[in-house]
């Protein structure tokens, strides 16, 4: 069966909303979106916006870069640096980039969401979209320095 892209927006949608109602009606688990669903009835974020383009950008690497093929590989969170340590001023970056880099290879353990409360603090405080942040770590997946300065030139605008 070939793969749909067309569709990947209306798919995705109808399982973010099945995640939301199950949630909802007191379900719990990881394979109903649980991390967006919970997120989205206790605080209203990051909401479907959010989720789709995240999922949209993870889609892409994993169909164009992974050729398809999941990653074997499970990130530990206890090795990335601590909430409040800082680059350049900035908290919590030097925890995303690790943190974006497993998001996008498929890596992030169970236990760990992309665009999590701390995370979304980050985004506002600096005025980015998670998705923007997700491509950002692709371009320069090697180059920790360049989102170091990219993250500075956008929140001081």
């Amino acid at each position: 069966m070939a793969l749909v892209h067309f569709d990947f927006p209306a798919k995705f949608r109808t399982l973010y909303k099945k995640g939301f109602q199950l949630y909802q009606d007191g379900q719990r688990g990881a394979e109903h979106l649980y991390d967006y669903a919970e997120d989205d009835v206790s605080d209203g974020q990051p909401g479907f916006g959010n989720a789709l383009t995240i999922e949209a950008v993870r889609r892409d690497y994993f169909l164009s870069v992974q050729n398809g093929i999941a990653s074997s590989v499970v990130a530990d969170p206890a090795d990335w640096p601590g909430k409040s340590v800082e680059v350049e001023g900035m908290s919590w970056l030097p925890r995303i980039i690790p943190k974006a880099k497993a998001k996008l290879r498929g890596e992030l353990p169970a236990s760990m969401m992309y665009s999590c409360g701390g995370d979304r603090a980050f985004f506002h405080r600096h005025n980015i979209l998670p998705a923007e942040f997700l491509n950002l770590i692709w371009r320069h997946l090697d180059d920790d320095q360049a989102i170091v300065d990219w993250v500075k030139a956008r929140s001081a605008a």
